[in-house]
């Protein structure tokens, strides 16, 4: 199952991640795929924002693992890019992030690059593919999921 979203520009985005902000159900594990500066970070932020997140949510390319626990449903934003093998990326305590044995409880697990360590992946795992097709365009591949209505 997958669907394919059109996105003209970042409000776009914003109002992709409303949407999955309200669709996905924790514990639920997205797989972000796309190239440097394709968005995955800001439709990170953009469901953060819809759940009501207050802190800033940012790239967690150099801590690895960002938590937010101030919405109404945890997410934690988690960043394979550095990692260089299956067992650093196990080592993140990425079972329990899957499970919501967290102390924040289950949540949505966004997994940047997730493409690198798929087969570390639970089943039920969503992936998002974006595609940059122009500077303010993007191409947004859901497999795993379906949203009801297109962007």
């Amino acid at each position: 199952m997958s669907q394919t979203i059109e996105i003209a520009d970042e409000a776009g985005t914003v109002a992709l991640g409303e949407r999955l902000a309200t669709a996905l159900t924790p514990p639920a594990v997205i797989a972000l795929v796309g190239p440097l500066g394709a968005g995955k970070t800001r439709l990170v932020q953009a469901v953060a924002s819809a759940l009501g997140v207050t802190e800033e949510v940012t790239s967690p390319t150099f801590v690895l693992v960002n938590e937010y626990r101030s919405g109404r449903t945890p997410i934690y934003h988690l960043d394979a890019y550095r990692l260089k093998d299956e067992d650093e990326f196990i080592e993140l305590g990425v079972d329990e992030y899957f499970a919501g044995l967290t102390s924040a409880g289950p949540g949505l697990t966004f997994v940047e690059w997730g493409d690198r360590f798929a087969g570390c992946m639970p089943a039920g795992t969503v992936t998002i593919r974006i595609e940059v097709v122009s500077d303010t365009r993007r191409r947004v591949t859901i497999e795993g999921f379906r949203l009801l209505a297109t962007a």
